[in-house]
């Protein structure tokens, strides 16, 4: 969306200018029409299935609303099906049927190599060079090999800071190495906590727990994009703070992969580790991604060892000697799954057509202009009693992604009901919180209209 660059300018201020150079209003109907038909990203739409009313569960349609799509705002959970992944997936299969055995070496996909046919894709997208990069396994199994590495406890450095609320399995990954080294996780797991009454973390608060508390901490493993609130945390300072303390700095960019603009080569990350299935649509639990510096390629660290892991020249020569990949080629265990490959790849395909910071261009219109009628339409208004929408994420574009979270100040259960009844799809998270995500790739602003007219019925009844 070349004409709509993000700079100093918020959201709201833009999309106001728009309007008025346009002769309307932000809340106008014709104002989303305006800027779908402005959207240079928009074909991008046409590469993913999206889910229709008729076919999705819960949702309540005439006859005439059998063909309509759904508003899916769900990408930070599961990204949409790329067109292509069943028909990339049927070629593997055709694959081993045709070539049997052969097929680790020929046809489409050959599962000897399969994997590093994502390397140059992936690269892009998280900034790096390809030979610092590997698709293997699933997340919290890549958090725990690489943390094989990057955790080197001592009795007078031990201690891991992660945020107080991280994501479930980012917990019990790092309490259960602790304990896997001898180390109490109540006094060796450092969390992060925002200020009371405070939903986000404020970046001078981080990084003053870092320089006083840096001298025992081993290890930073923080996230990218904080799942539940959708901010955005700022990687690079928190990298250069944690290492001016002897520290180990790790993210979990698994809300930020395919989100957010990222440069982890120059950032100077130690490690990184993802999922492909969110912003990067490779379907339910497939293959995580993982990130380790080129500045260790050559450094013996501890680590667990499998047959993938061995260089590709010599690996079949099957002479058990410990001839192992550099970097983090030597990580890898097990030879990889083409059928899982096809599907990362069938949505890397959709991505090389445009770049991350495309998507940020637009993503500032898009997620601003969700933003810009949440505010206007259900914002607390004093001595007032209608229903009412607290957004948790920060306001400004480069503490957030695609993500809002929503507090409602009536029922969540009973909101989300009637929402889902007409065709929207989100998600929430416990005690009271919706995540809604328009996601650049295939989200359009009518998306946005359509769930606002929804919710506004929604709420008034």
């Amino acid at each position: 969306m070349a004409q709509f660059k993000y700079g100093s300018s918020t959201p709201s201020e833009v999309l106001s200018d728009l309007a008025a150079k346009n002769n309307v209003s932000v809340l106008d109907k014709d104002f989303q029409v305006f800027l779908d038909a402005n959207d240079d990203l928009a074909n991008l739409r046409d590469d993913f299935l999206i889910p229709k009313k008729a076919t999705s569960p819960g949702v309540e349609c005439n006859d005439k609303d059998q063909n309509e799509s759904c508003v899916y705002f769900c990408g930070n959970s599961l990204g949409l099906q790329p067109k292509s992944a069943q028909q990339d997936t049927k070629k593997v299969l055709q694959n081993w049927e045709l070539n049997s055995i052969e097929c680790h070496k020929v046809g489409y996909l050959p599962a000897i190599d399969c994997d590093n046919h994502a390397r140059d894709g992936m690269a892009k997208i998280v900034g790096c060079h390809r030979d610092e990069v590997v698709i293997m396994n699933g997340l919290t199994v890549n958090l725990h090999l690489l943390m094989v590495s990057f955790y080197q406890p001592t009795q007078s450095r031990h201690k891991i800071l992660i945020e107080e609320h991280a994501f479930p399995s980012d917990y019990y990954v790092v309490r259960s190495q602790i304990q896997q080294r001898g180390f109490d996780p109540d006094t060796s797991m450092l969390l992060l906590k925002p200020r009371k009454g405070e939903e986000i973390f404020r970046m001078k608060d981080v990084l003053e727990v870092i320089e006083k508390e840096g001298d025992s901490i081993a290890l930073v493993m923080l996230p990218g994009v904080q799942y539940f609130t959708g901010q955005v945390f700022d990687m690079e300072t928190i990298t250069c703070t944690a290492h001016a303390k002897g520290c180990y700095v790790g993210f979990d960019l698994a809300h930020a992969v395919g989100n957010i603009e990222l440069d982890l080569h120059d950032w100077d990350v130690d490690f990184a580790c993802w999922c492909t299935y969110k912003y990067l649509n490779s379907g339910p639990g497939n293959l995580g991604g993982a990130f380790v510096h080129k500045k260790f390629d050559d450094t013996k660290l501890p680590k667990f060892l499998g047959w993938w892991g061995h260089r590709e020249s010599t690996r079949f020569e099957m002479s058990n000697d410990l001839d192992f990949a550099s970097g983090v080629e030597s990580y890898r265990l097990s030879n990889p799954p083409p059928l899982l490959v096809a599907c990362v790849l069938a949505s890397l395909k959709v991505f090389d057509k445009t770049s991350i910071r495309k998507l940020r261009e637009k993503s500032f219109l898009l997620t601003g202009y969700f933003e810009f009628l949440l505010k206007h339409y259900f914002s607390k208004q004093l001595g007032s009693t209608k229903p009412s929408v607290e957004i948790l994420t920060p306001t400004n574009f480069n503490e957030r992604g695609c993500q809002l979270s929503l507090r409602f100040s009536c029922s969540l259960l009973e909101v989300s009901s009637k929402l889902k009844k007409q065709g929207m799809i989100f998600d929430t998270r416990q005690p009271n919180v919706m995540r809604v995500s328009p996601v650049p790739l295939y989200n359009t602003f009518h998306d946005v209209y359509q769930f606002i007219q929804a919710l506004r019925k929604a709420l008034s009844s």
